[in-house]
């Protein structure tokens, strides 16, 4: 069942070029999942209080075709897909008068919040029927990096009020505009695309170290792979974020 929902582009979730943020667009696709659940009175609240299981995010892939702008008029559209044993499947897609501009693909994990513990999917019932997997041809849905050694380390970055949800880590949708912080030139350019493996969460008071080393593929967007690394040396994320010039 593929759940949809119309919505206009808000001016605040825009930057210094007028186009939509990273971390808006996974925000805005997010949102709409959380809806989806809502509607089939399954809400990420109810979930951990009544059953006490949550989702957390493993990865993230998007790639967008083209900018978003204030005020815009999109279609939100998202779907779980058939999914089998610790990894929940779901799918995205932002339409612009009928054309997609945005898809994404995520893989997600079910936690018993008791005991930290892997649930299966099928231990959890969910009332919405799959639909096809989207493959993002154009950006790779599993991440890999360079060595740490080969990669540059380019600031550090503290976790904040500003970053927490209900779970007391960084929420998922703040990641691609801190990694976008960390571009080169990061007003000079639009992040077309974005693909993120989450290791560990990043919680209140620790600091990450933030590391990058360019992406030149032979064909296709350019862009840079990213690691976060945690003060005990933990890696957090691996990302990459493919760019265009404004």
């Amino acid at each position: 069942m593929i759940y949809s929902e119309d919505l206009q582009v808000r001016w605040h979730e825009t930057d210094l070029n007028r186009t939509v943020r990273p971390s808006a667009l996974l925000a805005i696709m997010q949102e709409t999942a959380n809806h989806q659940l809502r509607a089939a009175n399954m809400d990420l609240d109810r979930l951990r209080d009544e059953q006490g299981v949550g989702f957390i995010l493993s990865r993230v892939a998007a790639k967008i075709a083209a900018p978003l702008c204030a005020y815009q008029n999109v279609t939100a559209q998202t779907w779980v897909c058939l999914s089998h044993g610790f990894n929940f499947e779901r799918c995205f897609r932002v339409l612009r008068e009928g054309k997609p501009v945005a898809e994404s693909w995520s893989s997600w994990a079910l936690l018993s919040l008791e005991d930290r513990r892997l649930l299966k999917v099928d231990e959890l019932e969910f009332p919405v029927t799959p639909e096809e997997k989207l493959h993002l041809g154009a950006i790779p849905c599993r991440v890999v990096t360079p060595p740490l050694a080969e990669m540059e380390l380019v600031g550090r970055r503290a976790i904040r009020y500003s970053d927490l949800d209900y779970n007391g880590h960084m929420n998922n949708t703040k990641y691609p505009d801190m990694l976008a912080d960390f571009l080169p030139a990061p007003t000079s350019v639009w992040v077309n695309g974005f693909s993120i493996s989450f290791l560990q969460e990043a919680k209140y008071g620790g600091e990450l170290s933030i590391y990058r080393a360019p992406f030149t593929p032979e064909k296709g967007d350019s862009g840079f792979f990213f690691c976060a690394v945690d003060e005990g040396g933990n890696t957090c994320l691996k990302a990459l974020l493919t760019v265009l010039p404004v």
